[in-house]
């Protein structure tokens, strides 16, 4: 177990919903009785349900279900759980001992909180969030930061990464001071691809690349105007599909079949429909 970790029914007691759930766990993975695709699993292996469900958060979190938003967030507190299960299974660590690491975490890097020191903006508390998770790093055994960008997740979504690295060198100073010149930087970046799909449309690899930076410098502009990229693609994604939806109902209703229907006829559906959303 890990080093203070006490075991769940000393620490939980007063939890019995939480209780209830680690023996949930537990007997879905009984090498004897448990279920034969919860006892095959491992930490590899769930991590792309953990994705997923993190996701199915924010989606419940948009709709603004309440019902929908506490029942998505179960099904990211079971992955923790199953997360626990494996741990203690491997005598590594347990539910408490992730509990107990998270919350020294946060009383350590919140002593404008918990230890009375002053902060007098979010951007000091930043500053001193930064200094203390190199302080932490180093404590463990490794070294202080090549670059400021290490720890961010390479398996963070594109987009995501994309924004974390620009924030990153936004606080050190590299950063356009306005939206101008990002605006300018995004008609660039335009033009540059547009300029090698003229020069060799089949140079995929060139393309790609300008591309990328198309895309990194369009997630710089959703910064800059404090647009979550992620949220506003989503969104966008959503808005989209429920569009095409209705302009499959409209073909459908007429008995046509939607590869028969020219692209002007399904164009002149789908501004209709936009036009009746307002």
């Amino acid at each position: 177990m890990s080093s203070g970790s006490t075991s769940e029914s000393g620490g939980l007691s007063h939890y019995p919903q939480v209780e209830r759930l680690l023996s949930i766990m537990a007997r879905l993975r009984d090498p004897e009785n448990g279920c034969p695709w919860d006892k095959q699993q491992s930490f590899e292996t769930i991590v792309p349900f953990t994705i997923e469900e993190a996701y199915e958060v924010a989606d419940a979190i948009e709709h603004g279900s309440m019902q929908d938003i506490q029942e998505e967030l179960g099904d990211l507190l079971f992955q923790v759980v199953f997360y626990a299960q494996l741990g203690k299974e491997q005598q590594a660590f347990d539910f408490e001992g992730i509990a107990q690491t998270i919350c020294d975490k946060l009383i350590r890097r919140h002593p404008h909180v918990f230890a009375e020191q002053q902060q007098t903006s979010v951007e000091q508390v930043s500053l001193t969030w930064d200094a203390i998770k190199q302080q932490e790093r180093v404590q463990k055994g490794g070294h202080p930061q090549a670059s400021i960008l290490d720890n961010i997740p390479i398996g963070m979504s594109p987009l995501m990464r994309a924004q974390k690295i620009q924030k990153e060198c936004a606080k050190v100073g590299f950063d356009w001071p306005d939206v101008a010149p990002v605006v300018d930087k995004v008609e660039e970046e335009i033009a540059e691809v547009m300029e090698e799909v003229k020069q060799d449309p089949q140079d995929h690899q060139r393309i790609e690349e300008e591309m990328g930076d198309l895309l990194f410098a369009v997630v710089n502009l959703s910064r800059h105007l404090k647009v979550n990229p992620e949220t506003a693609l989503r969104k966008a994604n959503r808005k989209f599909a429920g569009r095409f939806a209705k302009v499959e109902q409209h073909f459908a209703a007429q008995k046509t079949d939607l590869s028969d229907a020219t692209l002007s006829q399904m164009e002149a559906i789908w501004q209709k429909v936009k036009h009746l959303e307002g």
